[in-house]
């Protein structure tokens, strides 16, 4: 496993490996990876819930009553919920997100799945996910979860980042490319 030296990755890292053993040991992995994808789903979804995690300016017991009431209102509690609480608590809600992409990583390796992240021009069919999946499959030699991600900004294809690889197949990369080979001859 590749260590980075960003603290917020770290940090990430450590409060992810710690959730995911006490999940492991509790026999609720899943359970708790569908929890962390609620309340990342809800981040993307509120400009006012990111502000309130990435702000310093909050005290930690004003981030911790607020999480803890999102936490309720979502009817997200258990494990998960207990240790947003107590990432609140200790003043590192900061660095949730990563600590969500590190668990999902975490819980994909120990069940011998390799992660992608895949953004597309629009969104992708069951067939077409399939599909990919496959072909991904055949490159990584390990089953494949796809994180998919809509941006109409590429116009067109695919980007696909696994692990240290990325393939860019998007219609804006191959017309930037072209921009410049064309400012390159004229």
């Amino acid at each position: 496993m590749a260590k980075t030296s960003s603290p917020i990755s770290a940090v990430a890292e450590r409060y992810a490996s710690s959730l995911f053993e006490l999940a492991l040991e509790d026999k609720s992995v899943a359970k708790v990876e569908a929890a962390l994808g609620s309340f990342e789903a809800m981040l993307a979804g509120s400009a006012d819930l990111r502000r309130l995690i990435e702000s310093p300016v909050f005290a930690a017991d004003e981030q911790e009553r607020a999480v803890s009431a999102i936490l309720d209102k979502a009817k997200i509690g258990g494990l998960a919920g207990n240790f947003l609480r107590v990432v609140a608590r200790n003043r590192r809600l900061f660095a949730v997100p990563g600590m969500i992409q590190a668990f999902r990583r975490i819980a994909a390796e120990h069940r011998g799945e390799v992660s992608a992240d895949v953004a597309a021009a629009h969104a992708l069919t069951a067939a077409q996910q399939n599909e990919l999946k496959a072909a991904l499959k055949s490159v990584a030699g390990k089953d494949v979860v796809i994180n998919v991600t809509v941006d109409p900004s590429l116009l067109g294809g695919l980007v696909v980042k696994m692990g240290s690889r990325q393939i860019d197949t998007s219609l804006k990369t191959k017309l930037n490319s072209l921009k410049l080979a064309l400012k390159e001859v004229g």
